[in-house]
């Protein structure tokens, strides 16, 4: 693991533990040249499943997007990293099948989000469904006031 500080990549691991949930484990490190400490994180990686996109390709699951977009809709939200990075646990573990429609991903983000945040929620569900009006924002804000 290359240092953030020196770049060099000699390092020992300090303390090894699980966390979120127990998918993935927290790494506390130390650089053996500068004495540089940090945290790595090791989790299952979920690049065999192809995602299905509106177009109709196919590419490989990319869980930074998920966790882009998250935290695009939740910016400047009293939401913690803890919170995003469970969310993103959330979505990825309900992944099934080798392909899944960007669709189904998206709605899955939307249930954790709505389950969160109501603000990052609606930020979200505007992009992905493409509101184009107020009226469509007010339609969705009264769905939610409703539940």
């Amino acid at each position: 693991m290359k240092c953030p500080k020196c770049s060099k990549d000699n390092d020992k691991v300090l303390d090894s533990r699980t966390a979120r949930e127990g998918a993935a484990i927290r790494r506390r490190r130390e650089c053996l040249c500068c004495g540089y400490r940090f945290t790595t994180y090791e989790e299952i990686d979920r690049d065999e499943v192809l995602v299905i996109k509106s177009d109709g390709s196919r590419q490989p699951f990319d869980r930074s997007k998920v966790d882009k977009a998250i935290r695009r809709a939740c910016g400047k939200r009293p939401v913690s990293d803890e919170q995003i990075r469970t969310m993103i646990d959330h979505v990825v573990e309900r992944l099934e099948g080798d392909e899944v429609k960007s669709e189904a991903i998206a709605e899955l983000v939307m249930e954790e989000l709505h389950r969160v945040d109501e603000v990052a929620y609606i930020r979200f569900a505007s992009v992905y469904r493409r509101f184009t009006d107020v009226a469509q924002f007010l339609s969705a804000i009264t769905e939610i006031v409703k539940k």
